[in-house]
């Protein structure tokens, strides 16, 4: 049987709690994993899912990623930056 070892929880980020503060939301807290008997960590993303007034599910990845896009919306199937997620939540 597979056995991982949580070694961080990822917190949600403050900068998006504070643009979503007037939609109705649930957040699921991230967190990175490690696969024991092995050198393999996985990563669950944060996710905030909006349900009210629209309905988005935002996925975000704890990443060193040179386009500096970490969060990725379901309904679109496109990654954004955080500045690209503020303009989408205004509409």
């Amino acid at each position: 049987m597979l056995e991982f070892k949580i070694i961080q929880e990822l917190e949600p980020n403050e900068e998006l709690l504070e643009n979503i503060k007037n939609y109705n939301y649930t957040i699921k807290n991230g967190k990175i994993k490690h696969l024991k008997a092995t050198n393999l960590q996985f990563i669950e993303p944060t996710e905030y899912l909006i349900k009210y007034p629209t309905t988005l599910t935002i996925l975000e990845y704890k990443v060193n990623e040179v386009s500096n896009k970490n969060f990725y919306i379901k309904e679109y199937n496109k990654k954004y930056n955080l500045k690209e997620i503020k303009q989408i939540l205004m509409k």
